[in-house]
């Protein structure tokens, strides 16, 4: 997992491709700053996808709550696929 946040760039996948390529999951983090940065989701999309076709990228907001109901939810499944309940 590689938490990034809006404020970081666009290009960051980009930057560190190792990093996003061995990542199942992206959090884009601090999304309620979007209307205050130049950071396009397009963009960093694309470059998500070019360094790793497979990856989830989910959007929360640390601050608001904003998605982080869904990231623990992605956490729970991982932890029951590594250790399944018996």
């Amino acid at each position: 997992m590689v938490i990034t946040s809006v404020t970081e760039g666009a290009d960051k996948p980009l930057k560190y491709p190792h990093m996003f390529r061995t990542a199942d999951l992206i959090v884009l983090n601090k999304i309620d700053l979007l209307p205050y940065v130049d950071f396009d989701l397009d963009r960093f999309a694309d470059a998500v996808r070019n360094v790793n076709p497979t990856a989830v990228v989910h959007q929360t907001s640390a601050t608001r709550g904003d998605g982080v109901d869904g990231w623990l939810d992605w956490l729970r499944a991982r932890q029951e696929v590594a250790s399944p309940v018996h």
